[in-house]
């Protein structure tokens, strides 16, 4: 999916206005009522990612279409505001230092691997968003972390750990999905 410029300052705002209403009333926002572009209502997946002094400050997102554009970025707009477990709720006073970037996914697409080698073989660093899953465990890493972890190994890794599997682990089950996205952010 891509966006004009203006399009994408545009869901930027409603996500920034949606974390600022939702610091001063305490209340989930809702979908706005405004006559918007007819692809601001298609359905996607989406992830917002808040910043602050070039730090995470919270990160949810969808891996699966629920809900149109507008009304998944205003929803994980707030949960990463207000509901991310790693981190405090944004404080209004914070709002000034929050940078946001938007995601928005392609449709997951399954992986035929044999082993985790195979995974490493076919994953293309910088490109590949990655969700690992199974019966015990499940994760994902949005492209955008290849900035920090460009070695597929690594990345690989990271992403067990935080899917709460042991870094030597590969369960035989384990099921592995590999999605793009178009992203954008304010400044």
């Amino acid at each position: 999916m891509e966006l004009s410029l203006p399009q994408q300052k545009e869901l930027l705002r409603f996500a920034r206005k949606a974390i600022a209403d939702s610091c001063r009333q305490g209340l989930p926002p809702e979908a706005p009522a405004d006559d918007l572009p007819a692809l601001f209502y298609e359905p996607r997946a989406t992830f917002v990612t808040l910043q602050k002094q070039g730090n995470l400050r919270g990160c949810i997102g969808s891996l699966q279409v629920r809900r149109p554009l507008i009304e998944d970025i205003i929803h994980n707009a707030f949960a990463a505001a207000f509901r991310d477990p790693r981190f405090h709720p944004v404080a209004e006073a914070e709002l000034n230092e929050i940078d946001i970037e938007i995601s928005i996914l392609s449709p997951l697409s399954g992986m035929n691997i044999s082993s985790e080698d195979d995974l490493l073989q076919q994953l293309i660093p910088g490109q590949d968003g990655l969700v690992i899953e199974n019966a015990h465990y499940s994760a994902t890493f949005l492209p955008q972390v290849w900035e920090q972890l460009p070695q597929p190994k690594q990345f690989l890794q990271h992403l067990k750990q935080k899917a709460g599997m042991p870094v030597n682990e590969w369960p035989d089950d384990m099921k592995c999905f590999r999605y793009s996205c178009f992203k954008f952010k304010e400044k």
